[in-house]
């Protein structure tokens, strides 16, 4: 099934598009791969960036809010750099480029989420508290950007790198997640303490 992305708010493409046009952004963001890019580059597949803040192994449901939009730089038939937008009291702005190890675990979750039966909505999810980024393949494919409940049967793909004990690229259900993702916030009790 094709995943239903959202297109990004107008704002978000004008400033990644205005940032790529400044060879001040570019440098100064330290991002050899676009600095070294020697034909065009065009932003593509924009996704939402939402924080789960709090893992509450009694809610089904965890909330979530809306932190930004990602935007993948294509160059040369493959992404190179991403582009990170925020919210700021005038809209949404640039914020900054960066690369590494995101950018092709995020392709390549895409890849996979494509070949899933079912349709979904795709976003990315990060998890402070694990240090870890997940694509998020919302259900509710008309849902808003900024509507962030985690549904028990939305499904999470860990990206690489994923923490200890949570393997990337395997895609699971938010209801078989969230209990391991649980599990890993739990401190085991230091030795010679009561149980």
């Amino acid at each position: 099934m094709p995943l239903h992305a959202l297109p990004a708010p107008a704002p978000v493409l004008r400033s990644v598009l205005a940032a790529l046009g400044s060879p001040a952004a570019v440098s100064e963001n330290r991002t050899p791969a676009l600095r070294s890019v020697q034909g065009p580059v065009s932003p593509e597949s924009p996704l939402p960036v939402h924080v789960l803040d709090r893992i509450d192994p009694n809610s089904p449901t965890p909330g979530t809010r809306l932190t930004g939009w990602r935007v993948l730089i294509r160059a040369d038939e493959r992404y190179v750099a991403a582009a990170e937008t925020r919210l700021t009291p005038d809209g949404w702005a640039f914020s900054h480029f960066f690369e590494g190890p995101y950018i092709s675990s995020t392709e390549r979750a895409l890849q996979q989420a494509e070949s899933l039966l079912l349709p979904f909505q795709p976003r990315l999810l990060s998890i402070p508290a694990l240090y870890m980024l997940t694509l998020w393949l919302h259900g509710d494919t008309d849902a808003d950007a900024s509507s962030g409940a985690l549904r028990p049967t939305d499904v999470l793909v860990p990206l690489a790198p994923a923490p200890p004990g949570i393997t990337a690229h395997r895609a699971h259900q938010v209801c078989d997640l969230l209990p391991v993702m649980t599990l890993r916030l739990t401190a085991p009790p230091l030795l010679g303490s009561p149980a």
